[in-house]
């Protein structure tokens, strides 16, 4: 049976239209295991924009992939008409054959995917991708596809359709990919579209052109939107209406604002609930020693003129007998005190990204960079010790930890290098204290320490990162999108553990980010990066709440 829904009489009102696509109580379930999701039902109409959302697991990406025919491995029960129950024209989407499933891919419906790096053949340039997909439809010769194309590139906002077009995934920017995945879903002017979190890995800016660019599409084309999505944010800014999935089953839909305003159901009201909070020390001294005994303690990290620069080619007869110069960090002075967290937020291609590593003594640099008092020497014997006080955290555990390894053992890895010392016990013991401080114990988890990433979840293997980064006891994190991945309540917890560790230990946090929310919780200064050079620095409180640098206006106006 399905879960009751919550409705509202306009709701009821908007549901007496023939819908698009009503769905009635889906089911799917893995071979010889239980069901994953069960009784979903729903409709949706013609021009609208339904968001979908939910924790990791909930079952939002096997619905959708349900009605495309994609669950390889599993079997999905229930109903799904294309074109409204009773309709001359309706089509069952679950009970088509494939080869009808096929025609219908593209055409009448199309999918937009989280990571369109793994979406797209990396062995075709992305014009042939898109020309492909509009030659499926009818016959078309190759000049005219390929007009098409640039035209599709074009409507979706590239600057330059024609080199997009000719160049391969791996050369476009992120949201350059996004666009081009967004032109090819729309090559043959499909229905109804399914965006699966298609805004997850971009920047915030990207993230209001690329929900600006569906909705503008979605009016042009009066097609259908089902947006997937995790971020509460995007769904208040985009969608019509709301559905609210946990553990397979709908638990709650309605209109954005009756949903956002008043959520009748405990599950959707923990979803609201989970912005991030600040929670840190705020007067936390620069240096602790007390006056006229000891020398004050020195930064944790200290820059000054620090700068980062490429080699690259000059145009015209120069470039042969000449290398410029590009100028990825220009010159840059901070410092960052034990117990503090420096934000560092600005757009993709910003220089947020060359700064850690250039702090990760990863990069050749122009200009001092110092770590506890002590310069990068980019020699592997001499900078060991420094490597042991600065981790770094990434944004993507699951690429960032070894599947070949235990979790043990990528836990205590760190210790084999920087305490060789140590017993093989004693590094037990300290790997599950390690483990322990960051929430995971064998206790709530049996067989932790033999299990591998795969076997653990996003904000476990988040969580596992941390330890790894712990265990060797720093004096600076450096945070790479920490929670970026991550579920709204899992990201609460993770940041309130990042919270109560800088507490206890003292330490300093590079934090890179574009999600302002949790420069808000966590910073207490901010450096704000464009193109390679910061436009505005300061206070976290302060520049965000009065911004002065019409750059960082935008960025929070687009958060």
């Amino acid at each position: 049976m399905s879960a009751a829904i919550n409705t509202t009489a306009a709701d009821t009102a908007m549901a007496a239209a023939a819908p698009l696509l009503r769905v009635r109580d889906l089911g799917i379930a893995f071979a010889a295991g239980k069901p994953v999701v069960q009784g979903v039902s729903f409709d949706l109409q013609a021009g609208q924009k339904l968001a979908l959302v939910g924790e990791s697991g909930s079952g939002k990406t096997l619905t959708a992939l349900a009605l495309l025919g994609l669950l390889h491995g599993a079997r999905a029960s229930g109903q799904a008409w294309l074109g409204g129950a009773g309709s001359a024209a309706a089509l069952d989407l679950l009970s088509l054959p494939e080869a009808r499933l096929r025609a219908l891919r593209g055409s009448d419906i199309a999918m937009i995917f989280q990571e369109p790096m793994t979406a797209f053949n990396p062995l075709m340039t992305v014009g042939a991708q898109i020309v492909e997909a509009l030659r499926l439809q009818k016959t078309l010769a190759p000049e005219r596809a390929w007009q098409q194309t640039m035209e599709l590139l074009g409507k979706t906002g590239i600057a330059e359709p024609a080199r997009c077009a000719r160049a391969y995934p791996h050369q476009l920017s992120g949201g350059q990919r996004q666009r081009a995945m967004i032109a090819m879903a729309l090559a043959r002017q499909p229905r109804l579209l399914l965006a699966d979190e298609p805004t997850t890995a971009l920047d915030v800016s990207l993230r209001g052109q690329i929900l600006d660019l569906l909705a503008a599409l979605q009016q042009e084309t009066g097609m259908a939107v089902l947006l997937i999505t995790h971020d509460l944010n995007l769904v208040h800014r985009f969608a019509d209406r709301v559905l609210v999935m946990e553990k397979g089953r709908l638990l709650e839909q309605g209109s954005v604002a009756r949903i956002f305003s008043a959520p009748e159901h405990p599950y959707t009201q923990c979803l609201l609930a989970s912005r991030p909070e600040r929670d840190v020390a705020e007067n936390v001294a620069a240096t602790a020693a007390a006056p006229d005994t000891t020398p004050p303690s020195p930064p944790v990290l200290a820059a000054q003129a620090l700068g980062v620069n490429y080699p690259a080619r000059l145009p015209g007869l120069r470039g042969w007998f000449k290398k410029g110069r590009f100028a990825a960090l220009r010159p840059t002075s901070f410092t960052l005190a034990p117990g503090r967290t420096l934000g560092v937020i600005g757009e993709s291609g910003s220089g947020k990204s060359t700064l850690a590593l250039a702090a990760l003594g990863l990069l050749p640099f122009d200009g001092q960079l110092q770590v506890a008092g002590r310069a990068w020497r980019h020699q592997s014997a001499a900078d060991r010790p420094l490597r042991r006080m600065v981790q770094v955290v990434f944004q993507d555990p699951f690429s960032s930890l070894s599947p070949r390894l235990t979790i043990e053992e990528i836990v205590g890895e760190g210790l084999r290098v920087h305490a060789p010392h140590v017993t093989a016990e004693q590094r037990a013991s300290r790997v599950r204290q390690a483990l322990a401080d960051v929430g995971l114990t064998e206790a709530a988890l049996p067989g932790l320490l033999a299990r591998y990433p795969h076997e653990c979840s996003g904000g476990q293997r988040q969580r596992i990162a941390l330890a790894r980064a712990l265990i060797v006891d720093p004096a600076l994190l450096v945070l790479d999108e920490p929670t970026s991945a991550l579920d709204v309540t899992i990201q609460k917890q993770l940041l309130q553990l990042l919270q109560q560790l800088q507490k206890s230990r003292g330490l300093a946090y590079l934090l890179i980010t574009h999600d302002v929310d949790v420069v808000r919780a966590m910073a207490h200064e901010v450096l704000v990066l464009k193109d390679g050079q910061v436009v505005e620095s300061g206070p976290a409180l302060q520049v965000l709440t009065a911004p002065e640098h019409p750059y960082t206006q935008r960025l929070l106006a687009a958060a």
